[in-house]
């Protein structure tokens, strides 16, 4: 009989494990197809806008022209749609985590729960004369449930880093923008 339960729980817990995979498989696959759309756009952007520089270029009689095409908003409207760029990507990787995030969760919940009344249905059926075995037992029990705690806390604090990781490149990346843009403002002015 116990092992039937036992068995039971397995074939539960293993069923919640693929369940929990397929979950993940799905926001991987649609944390990529949103990637790859905001990169198609991406693209779109860029080659109209080598385009209209191109045909700019094409159209250029005299030196004033070209010193005109070069002003410091050209540089700024480019870090712009950098910043929204990384904006929209930033979404995307934040919305991603915290499906992960949510999934970890309910993962450790669920095999805290079954590992809960396991202990328990087991302590239940324990031959007379074992209680002092069973109440060590469920002692040092409760002290390896505290764990299911520290393990959350633990993937909490992986996410929080993970996303302060990626602000810090992000906001990394706009200051180079921001910086190169500086740069070239006073150049672009003097001529």
């Amino acid at each position: 009989m116990f092992q039937n339960q036992l068995n039971d729980q397995i074939a539960q817990a293993q069923a919640k494990a693929v369940e929990n995979a397929k979950h993940l498989a799905q926001v991987a696959v649609e944390s990529a197809q949103e990637l790859a759309e905001i990169n198609q756009a991406a693209a779109k952007d860029a080659l109209a806008a080598a385009q209209d520089a191109s045909t700019q270029l094409l159209a250029i009689k005299d030196p004033q022209q070209l010193t005109k095409l070069a002003q410091p908003e050209v540089a700024q409207e480019a870090a712009k749609y950098a910043a929204a760029y990384q904006a929209k990507v930033n979404k995307v990787v934040r919305n991603g985590n915290k499906e992960v995030a949510q999934v970890v969760d309910s993962s450790i919940d669920d095999a805290r729960d079954d590992l809960v009344k396991f202990v328990n249905e087991a302590t239940k059926t324990a031959p007379a004369g074992a209680e002092a075995f069973v109440s060590a037992f469920k002692t040092a029990f409760d002290a390896s449930i505290q764990q299911f705690d520290q393990v959350r806390a633990s993937a909490s604090d992986a996410f929080v880093n993970f996303e302060k990781s990626v602000d810090a490149a992000l906001s990394n990346i706009q200051g180079q923008y921001a910086a190169k843009s500086s740069k070239k403002a006073p150049k672009l002015a003097a001529e």
